[in-house]
């Protein structure tokens, strides 16, 4: 058997492995042991984002011994802890998970298109999306509407910049004109606050030039909610609102950044769908999986290429930033470097003095906030730098730059605080609280509130374009910003960012996590970086084991 001794195994791993281990009786005390490092390396691995474990046959003789499985071993008509699948080891709730969305999904590619089709949506398409003569491109985006008109599930993948929201927009028109009842109810979601707030602006702009009666575009639904605000949320709970027995109501329901979505939120949101609802889901392939257990995004383009439509045409991310992020997608680490080296005014390696630098930068926003401008003027100057890091904790860390750049910001006076609290401070939520309507992700800035006598409070800026505010002492628990980690930094864009590698190999360091730092850029990007560090980081791949695209491809729809 293949224990990985070496792996850091956490306190819950340990102890979940042993209380599970201690549920079966009559094992030698050999049996025992081996039982227990079995569960603590799928502990260890759903950690990791894995859905479940590989096993061999010698583990698999042993989990069915009549002892374990009379007690660990679960099948579809009882709810214990272990379920074994083709060598696949999973904990019964992420089979679960796994199995209800395949199954949720496979029964949508079975049904018809929500709503049918009653007339031809040729002209239609040529109207929204006019051949152009001269050309002899691919119109990529004109494919995926018509995939996503007659399907009740689609995928529309790509890059930055190849117009996911721009197709979406015109889907969402052309649903409506086919649709001559009753408008369809539609929904608009996304993962965090910011990535609601992004889809927000760019559906509003693009609905300006849809060829479309006014009363079309009104039909089309401006706000954007996170995607826990739809499902409804609820305090200290797993749960949500709507499920299968209370679902949703909309007709459509569009989710943006996909592949920032886990397997457990996936499952429930699929099941929150009532019959014939159409879902479309965006999102860059390529971009890391989520931060929970799960690659759902990447695993549906895989198990069901037919119900995926591809944008391959950029049409404003370009230059350097993008050839640089082509180059660690397509995992070429000379090219790559070659592009950073090159010192391009977009794209180059960082070489200064690190806090120095980040000081300086964030100075800009706060100073703002000394000349009393309002919080709006203040949240956009903050968005204009970001510093990502790859890891939370130790050398080149965001608790490191953090706390770094706060005491280099207090030196040069340009913030003043005795305590946790203080005027210019940006913060990051890291827990759900829907009873505040704040989201794990979401971004604010503590400062001054002037209609309240300079009263410091912390504001942020809603999916929906208001500005909600609250006392410090209401906040769930919050981080420092900045800097924060790439994978906190996906659903958002910011004009200049500092990419900081450690000095020191580690498993989270992919060709993805870099990719996504890399397509957060709108204008500049400095990378600070080992040569020989970035090199293995863009060979490394994340590869998650996951039983997700065997289930779909069994189903032989794909």
């Amino acid at each position: 058997m293949h224990i990985l001794e070496h792996l850091p195994f956490s306190r819950l791993d340990i102890n979940f492995a042993r209380f599970l281990s201690q549920r079966a009786k009559n094992l030698t005390t050999e049996q025992q042991q081996y039982v227990e490092k079995i569960i603590m390396r799928l502990s260890y691995e759903l950690h990791q984002g894995h859905n479940c474990l590989h096993i061999n046959t010698q583990d698999i003789e042993l989990l069915f011994t009549a002892e374990l499985a009379d007690t660990l071993l679960t099948d579809t008509k009882n709810h214990r802890p272990l379920v074994i699948e083709k060598k696949r080891l999973y904990l019964q709730r992420y089979w679960h998970y796994e199995q209800c969305l395949a199954n949720t999904i496979i029964a949508m590619l079975h049904q018809d298109a929500a709503p049918p089709l009653t007339t031809s949506i040729e002209p239609l398409l040529e109207r929204y999306f006019p051949n152009q003569p001269e050309s002899s491109l691919i119109d990529w985006q004109r494919l995926a509407a018509e995939l996503a008109i007659k399907q009740r599930f689609s995928i529309i993948t790509g890059g930055p910049g190849t117009g996911k929201t721009t197709t979406v927009v015109k889907i969402l028109a052309l649903l409506q004109e086919l649709n001559l009842t009753t408008p369809l109810a539609i929904a608009l979601a996304a993962p965090t606050g910011k990535a609601a707030l992004r889809l927000q602006q760019s559906i509003g702009i693009n609905k300006i030039h849809l060829p479309c009666s006014e009363e079309i575009k009104k039909q089309i639904p401006e706000a954007v909610m996170t995607l826990h605000r739809l499902l409804g949320a609820k305090q200290h709970s797993s749960q949500f609102f709507h499920h299968a027995d209370h679902p949703l109501v909309y007709d459509v329901v569009v989710i943006d950044e996909a592949s920032m979505i886990d397997l457990a939120l996936m499952s429930k949101l699929v099941t929150a769908l009532k019959p014939k609802t159409k879902l479309i889901l965006l999102g860059d392939k390529d971009q890391l999986a989520s931060v929970e257990a799960g690659a759902v995004l990447a695993n549906l383009t895989t198990g069901l290429p037919t119900y995926t439509q591809e944008l391959k045409t950029t049409y404003r991310f370009a230059g350097a930033i993008k050839t640089l992020a082509d180059a660690v997608n397509a995992q070429q680490a000379d090219q790559a470097w070659s592009v950073l080296a090159q010192a391009n005014e977009h794209c180059r390696l960082f070489t200064g003095e690190l806090i120095t630098y980040i000081a300086k930068q964030h100075a800009r926003y706060l100073s703002l906030i000394k000349q009393n401008k309002p919080f709006e003027e203040v949240y956009s100057a903050y968005g204009q730098f970001q510093v990502l890091c790859a890891n939370r904790n130790g050398e080149h860390s965001v608790a490191f730059i953090n706390q770094a750049c706060e005491q280099k910001l207090l030196e040069q006076k340009q913030i003043d605080y005795a305590g946790s609290w203080y005027s210019g401070r940006p913060i990051m939520i890291m827990e759900n609280h829907p009873a505040l309507g704040l989201y794990n992700g979401d971004i604010g800035i503590c400062m001054p509130d002037y209609v309240e006598k300079g009263r410091l409070m912390v504001f942020f800026s809603g999916a929906d374009g208001t500005i909600k505010k609250y006392l410090p002492a209401r906040m769930p628990r919050v981080e420092t910003a900045f800097a924060m980690t790439i994978h906190k930094s996906q659903g958002s864009e910011f004009d200049e960012v500092l990419i900081v590698l450690p000095s020191t190999l580690n498993p989270i360091l992919t060709k993805e996590l870099l990719y996504t730092a890399i397509t957060r850029a709108k204008q500049t990007v400095q990378i600070l970086a080992d040569h020989a560090i970035f090199s293995k980081t863009v060979q490394q791949k994340i590869e998650r084991v996951t039983g997700l695209i065997d289930k779909l491809q069994s189903s032989r729809i794909s």
